[in-house]
């Protein structure tokens, strides 16, 4: 019996932490997990790793794991070569498009379709074969607002901004509860740890929910807001960063800013107020207290996403962040270099095209 460390990365969700995992080879058998740990020499994720990964044992042993294709045959299912299944699907997807049109086959994407290097190089390239419209995933549930943003502020859908929470000095959160999801775009594994290590630097936190999530338990000020009032609380910031002179400049170049400025005028901290259910002045001083912070991050997820007015949500979140001059800067939101870089391999998206 041969004990074997391997040092993999557990791709269940965007924080991708760092795995060792130990397998037993016996002779006449396939190789067995008997152990999944965090990898404490892993530089991103430290060691840490959620239950989630800890399973991954329980469907790598499986015994009613699938591990070849299964054709059915009546009510029997039986096993066929990858090499039959791939031709059969390939033809059946073929005769179906050349029959009843290309639309009438669908794509869906998982989330874990991110987390996976050869679906992110050469996904696009069978989707741009199939030429249909109908492609689905969990961004069209829950992120979209995220990507249509950056596509018309930016150019590109997916050049995403995130968070810099490892030297921010000042985070605020809305419509997230990253204690609860492990994060999500913003990629940090053991975020729990991450987050008070803002407080324990002098940073602070502040979260604004509907209600007392996990996160929202933890963090130094907590706003409840009106549910779906969080565009007139973020409006109410950006006039007031505005209006008392809070703004910064920034190595970006920006164009239409003036525009910006002139179109939310009537936006006043007074004015959102019972829109949002904040008072006036607290609105303002949160404006103040994230201007005066050194580098500063504004971040919304889900809650401002699934809402009416989710995409200005996001918009005004990104104006926030730039003109504070925190966007694409150190300890502010981060325009990163991944290693599989989709902004400089694919086209920026499109809207409104059918």
């Amino acid at each position: 019996m041969t004990r074997t460390e391997h040092y993999r990365a557990c791709h269940l969700c965007e924080a991708i932490c760092g795995l060792a995992i130990e397998t037993v080879n016996e002779p006449d058998s396939a190789p067995r997990i008997t152990s999944i740990k965090g990898d404490p020499l892993d530089t991103f994720s430290r060691g840490h790793i959620c239950p989630k990964a800890v399973a991954l044992q329980d469907i790598q042993n499986d015994p009613d794991r699938l591990r070849q294709p299964m054709l059915r045959s009546g009510d029997q299912w039986r096993p066929i070569a990858w090499q039959a299944a791939f031709d059969m699907v390939a033809e059946r997807l073929y005769a179906i498009q050349q029959r009843h049109g290309q639309n009438t086959v669908a794509v869906y994407q998982g989330n874990p379709s991110v987390h996976n290097y050869g679906l992110m190089t050469h996904s696009n390239y069978f989707l741009g074969l199939l030429k249909t419209r109908n492609r689905f995933s969990a961004t069209s549930v829950d992120q979209l607002p995220h990507h249509l943003t950056s596509f018309l502020m930016y150019g590109h859908g997916m050049l995403l901004p995130i968070p810099d929470i490892d030297h921010t000095d000042f985070m605020l959160i809305l419509g997230g509860n990253p204690l609860a999801s492990n994060g999500s775009i913003m990629t940090v594994p053991d975020v729990e740890k991450r987050l008070k290590a803002i407080q324990q630097r002098g940073g602070k936190l502040v979260v604004i929910d509907p209600r007392r999530s996990e996160t929202a338990a933890i963090a130094d000020q907590h706003l409840f807001v009106r549910p779906g009032g969080d565009a007139a609380l973020l409006f109410g910031l950006l006039n007031t960063l505005f209006e008392e002179g809070l703004t910064r400049e920034s190595h970006l170049p920006i164009d239409g800013l003036d525009q910006v400025r002139h179109a939310i005028a009537g936006f006043t901290a007074q004015a959102m107020s019972p829109r949002c259910g904040i008072a006036a002045e607290q609105i303002r001083q949160l404006a103040r207290d994230f201007a005066a912070a050194d580098k500063a991050v504004c971040y919304g997820r889900m809650g401002v996403s699934t809402q009416a007015f989710g995409t200005l949500c996001h918009w005004l979140a990104q104006l926030i962040n730039l003109v504070t001059g925190n966007l694409d800067r150190v300890g502010g939101t981060l325009c990163t270099e991944p290693a599989v870089d989709l902004v400089s391999s694919t086209s920026g998206g499109h809207f409104n095209l059918w």
